[in-house]
């Protein structure tokens, strides 16, 4: 009953439009006050800064700066023109590249969000230009991006494994596989939708230009390597990652690309500590509510009712992904991250199921979860760049949800997907 009440408070601050980390912050201060004293508020400041200074969270900001540094450098624009010269010969070729830049601008930002501003501002405009329907073209950004929540380095994967104490390097290497799917399924949709429609072909297949397209994007390309090739190798964390790069992208961009100047850097920052003030007051409001719901043991109570109904994880896995698919139509990633994983993983351990599997699982609900209005942040931007209308956005979106859908499928029901790689080296 305890949860369902502040369940229920915590949705209805958020339905009169509070801020989500300060509704959290509210239901977390009151239920300490009201359940465990006045005495305990003296440990809220200390569990607000504790919760937000866990050091593999340094590289929530460190990923965001990176990603804000790649959209004003050129490094985007170069992955766009290097993947438009691979596969843009084929029917329906620029939906294909939306797909393919979002995997590459993925595994250097970790940030769905960032993906679209980066990508969607470029190719959305060329989209409706080369005749695209503007709802396709914004629903293929938006749901492309999204595979920035799987793919490694994934920001969400950093917040889960920083909650729920688990490797985020094996994290990172559970989402390649499911990432490579939902990119292969949505570049197949693709091509299915242009042949349907009758989409324009981009130019000619040319060795030529591919080989300028790769020399000029031969730098950019490295970045994922140096960041990932540090991470799996074993040379760095996934913190220290994050601070290569940064360090990278202002070299590419600013020395060797040389489009960055102290206004574009300004710039970057800017937006940086923007997105970063927004995930880590998420953060640190969270480890307030996570003090109230470990003092009253309302995870564990929830753990017990539902093996009291089933211990098969076959259904429980069902039961939680049809929880993470609701909270994900109301909650930003990050909150739903922050708000479930401390009730559900010892229900997750009782059962017995692998903390990895199930982040790769999360991680998933929360890639559906930003495209399902009405929060829906990663549709949110994708239409205000298309201009788009986002209900309209919806329906189109439908079938690439649909894949993202199935993919959550596999790996849900099927461990060896996420948890093959991890098996293999680990």
């Amino acid at each position: 009953m305890i949860l369902l009440i502040v369940i229920a408070a915590l949705f209805a601050l958020v339905l009169i439009n509070v801020p989500i980390a300060v509704a959290i912050g509210v239901v977390g201060v009151a239920g300490v006050y009201l359940n465990m004293g006045p005495q305990f508020l003296m440990n809220v400041p200390l569990t607000l800064f504790n919760g937000a200074t866990n050091f593999p969270l340094i590289a929530i900001p460190l990923f965001i700066f990176a990603g804000a540094l790649m959209n004003t450098s050129g490094i985007s624009t170069r992955l766009i023109n290097l993947v438009t010269a691979l596969v843009g010969f084929v029917r329906g070729g620029l939906a294909m590249v939306n797909v393919g830049v979002s995997m590459f601008f993925a595994e250097i930002s970790g940030s769905a969000v960032a993906d679209v501003a980066a990508t969607g501002s470029v190719l959305i405009p060329e989209m409706k230009r080369k005749k695209y329907n503007p709802e396709f073209s914004a629903a293929i950004t938006s749901s492309s991006a999204s595979l920035a929540v799987i793919i490694p380095p994934s920001l969400s994967m950093i917040l889960y494994g920083a909650i729920a104490e688990v490797s985020i390097v094996q994290l990172f290497v559970a989402g390649i596989i499911p990432g490579i799917l939902g990119g292969f399924g949505l570049a197949c949709f693709c091509y299915y939708y242009a042949v349907k429609y009758d989409l324009p072909r981009e130019e000619a297949f040319s060795l030529g230009r591919l080989g300028k397209a790769f020399k000029e994007a031969a730098w950019a390309l490295l970045l994922p390597v140096i960041i990932l090739g540090g991470i799996f190798g074993g040379f760095v964390t996934a913190t220290e990652g994050a601070g290569i790069a940064v360090f990278a992208a202002l070299v590419i961009g600013g020395l060797i690309y040389r489009e960055f100047n102290l206004k574009l850097l300004y710039r970057a920052v800017n937006e940086g500590v923007i997105q970063t003030a927004v995930v880590m007051l998420l953060v640190a409001t969270s480890a307030v509510l996570g003090l109230f719901l470990t003092e009253m043991q309302l995870p564990q109570q929830l753990a017990r009712q539902i093996t009291a109904l089933t211990e098969n994880p076959i259904a429980v896995l069902a039961l939680l992904n049809i929880l993470l698919l609701l909270l994900g139509m109301f909650l930003h990633g990050a909150a739903a991250i922050i708000l479930v994983v401390p009730i559900v993983m010892p229900l997750v351990n009782q059962i017995g199921i692998d903390p990895i599997h199930f982040g790769l699982i999360l991680t998933l609900n929360l890639a559906i979860g930003q495209q399902t209005p009405p929060v829906a942040s990663v549709l949110a931007t994708s239409c205000s760049i298309a201009k788009t209308d986002m209900w309209n956005t919806t329906r189109v979106n439908m079938p690439m949800i649909g894949v993202l859908f199935i993919v959550l499928m596999l790996v849900t029901y099927i461990p060896a997907i996420p948890l093959y790689l991890v098996d293999l080296f680990y």
